[in-house]
């Protein structure tokens, strides 16, 4: 019997502070949505079908490209200490003549955990899209997220437009 305790409490010992310390995750994203770069339009049409007001939309301080961008799928993963691994999938134009396509980008993930501004930027390197706009990144966010009580996860070019957003998942959510 004693034999069967020991076991137990070494079992015990063992698992629970792995379980413990399994998922240091700070925030988890699941799922993608691609930019619109026009949120809204006001006012009377020009004579060429234009709107003369069009609001761009901008989230939070960070603006989008002059083109639709769709995302198949991402998947996030945030951890307490800045590491963040992405995976995404069909990153690419939506509109215009170049549809389909991936227009040579390279990207990077940029967190925001500010609700209101002033916004701080936390960004990874910048890594290639694959032609049919997979892409995976692998880094460090800079600067580490002390917190992140209001997360978006934004999928940028080079010059800082966004391209895709990732959508928080939740407790509940099933993985």
């Amino acid at each position: 019997m004693l034999k069967k305790m020991s076991a137990w409490a070494l079992f015990f010992g063992i698992v629970t502070p792995l379980s413990a310390v399994a998922d240091d995750s700070l925030v988890k994203f699941k799922g993608g949505i691609g930019v619109i770069p026009v949120s809204s339009a006001a006012g009377a049409l020009n004579a060429d079908g234009t709107s003369p007001n069009v609001n761009r939309n901008v989230v939070r301080g960070v603006n989008p490209p002059g083109q639709l961008w769709r995302i198949a799928d991402l998947r996030a993963d945030v951890k307490a200490d800045g590491s963040i691994k992405v995976r995404g999938r069909g990153l690419l134009l939506a509109g215009g003549n170049g549809i389909g396509g991936n227009a040579g980008q390279s990207v990077r993930a940029t967190l925001i955990c500010e609700a209101t501004a002033p916004f701080t930027l936390r960004d990874t390197g910048l890594v290639p899209l694959e032609l049919n706009g997979d892409f995976r990144i692998d880094d460090v966010l800079n600067p580490p997220p002390a917190d992140c009580a209001s997360p978006v996860l934004l999928i940028r070019n080079p010059n800082g437009a966004w391209f895709a957003a990732g959508i928080l998942k939740r407790d509940d959510d099933d993985d």
